[in-house]
């Protein structure tokens, strides 16, 4: 009797030279997105595209908060090929992120070959950032002058803000380059923030400026470049364990600010310096487009210092103008101030996923910078100091309202995006081949569900 029993036969796939440099292409494409705070849906889904482009159509991928793994199924008869790369580092540099972005397109559109693909992301990945880095401090500077004008300060304490926020980035440079870990150096961050504001009390160097809202700005910059975004998306997706550590990570190095601003605080109440610094804040700017504008030109710094591309600017810019000018208006309306982080940062996760994309610029880039403005620096700094000064348990209230805020405007950037994503596909294809919101990598990355 013939034996009628035949292998299954796994997907045709090129030789195995070529297997291994498109896995190790793959794993490098994910790794830069990774790092640059993108979504593990998004790198997931970009991974199997460049694999699929370079005819690998069988492979899982699995990413985890500081790794990635792929494997490439070649049949029953064949083991599997399975590669891993850990994920290092980790950086604000936009212009390599938009510089991806094309290589992506450009590989998902079969116009490069795999060594050239290689060679480009090579390159990209070691090419140094595209400003120097004085200029990333005058932009961090220019943040924070113009986040105290969003709380309502003057030009004295813009002023301020931006050399307070200069030397805590110069300081936090060079124990950069000491290796130390980050959650000292927010530490230190706070504490300097702080302690500056407190010696500005005390001294009576410049009345005009509120010492709270010094504060309060240098949180917003310190709080401006973690991945609450990334975490919330991954969260939402089904990303738990990157998810758990990202927000790990971002829960550990909000501490380090609060330790520095708690130390400092009790520091100052052990000197006699203790009253007004925690005066009430106005609930809005009474003038709309004075927080139109403020808002436009913190998203427009905060692009800056995180190395996005100059094209990118003036949609940073655009985005922090509408998120902003969104929240002061529902606020006049009474809207309870979560609900209108939420609305506004709706609005400009939509506006991102809409619009970035036809103007070559990475819809990630657009919503962490729109929604920095809103960032809930003054709320936290009040929790804080009911807690340390006061010794008020309602501060626990108060830091619970300003995690919510974050919180509801890393959610609504995301549904935002979701939202717009019919708007910019089709509705007929209403994500039948995508699962999850989309912040970096091609729009249609696969034939296959990433589910």
């Amino acid at each position: 009797m013939p034996d009628l029993w035949q292998p299954v036969e796994g997907p045709a796939l090129p030789d195995d030279a070529t297997v291994h440099l498109v896995l190790d292409l793959a794993l490098r494409v994910g790794e830069v997105q990774l790092a640059s705070g993108a979504g593990a849906a998004d790198a997931t889904a970009t991974v199997m595209a460049v694999a699929d482009a370079y005819g690998l159509p069988r492979t899982e991928v699995d990413v985890t908060f500081t790794s990635i793994t792929v494997s490439c199924h070649r049949g029953t008869e064949a083991a599997p090929v399975t590669s891993l790369r850990v994920v290092r580092s980790r950086g604000l540099d936009y212009t390599r992120l938009a510089a991806l972005e094309s290589l992506i397109r450009r590989i998902t559109d079969n116009q490069v070959k795999p060594a050239d693909a290689y060679a480009e992301l090579d390159k990209i990945t070691k090419q140094p950032h595209p400003y120097p880095r004085w200029v990333a401090t005058l932009a961090w500077a220019g943040m924070a002058g113009a986040v105290a004008f969003l709380v309502g300060g003057g030009p004295l304490l813009a002023l301020a803000a931006a050399l307070v926020t200069a030397l805590i980035d110069r300081v936090g440079r060079l124990l950069n380059r000491r290796a130390l870990p980050f959650f000292f150096q927010q530490v230190v961050g706070g504490a300097l923030a702080t302690a500056a504001a407190t010696v500005m009390y005390a001294t009576d160097a410049l009345p005009a400026v509120r010492p709270s809202l010094l504060v309060a700005t240098g949180i917003v910059v310190l709080l401006s470049g973690l991945s609450l975004v990334g975490a919330v998306q991954d969260a939402i997706t089904g990303y738990n364990v990157t998810a758990a550590g990202r927000l790990m990570e971002i829960a550990l190095l909000t501490a380090g600010l609060i330790t520095g601003i708690a130390l400092t605080l009790r520091a100052g109440v052990q000197f006699g310096v203790r009253t007004s610094l925690a005066d009430p804040l106005p609930p809005l700017i009474s003038d709309v487009p004075v927080q139109f504008v403020a808002g436009a030109v913190t998203s427009a710094f905060f692009a800056l210092a995180a190395y996005a591309p100059l094209s990118a600017l003036p949609i940073a810019a655009a985005a922090g103008a509408v998120g902003t000018g969104t929240y002061g208006l529902l606020v006049l309306t009474g809207t309870n101030v979560i609900t209108c982080s939420a609305v506004a940062a709706t609005v400009v996760g939509f506006g991102g996923a809409v619009i970035s994309r036809r103007l070559r610029t990475p819809p990630l880039v657009v919503a962490v910078a729109g929604m920095v403005p809103l960032l809930p620096g003054w709320t936290t700094y009040r929790g804080l100091y009911q807690l340390t000064v006061e010794q008020d348990v309602g501060g626990l209230s108060t830091l619970v309202l300003a995690a919510g805020t974050a919180l509801a405007l890393a959610s609504g950037v995301v549904l935002g995006e979701f939202l717009g994503r019919p708007v910019r596909t089709g509705l007929s294809r209403l994500e039948r081949k995508l699962a999850g919101p989309r912040l970096s990598g091609p729009l249609r990355p696969a034939k296959r569900r990433v589910e």
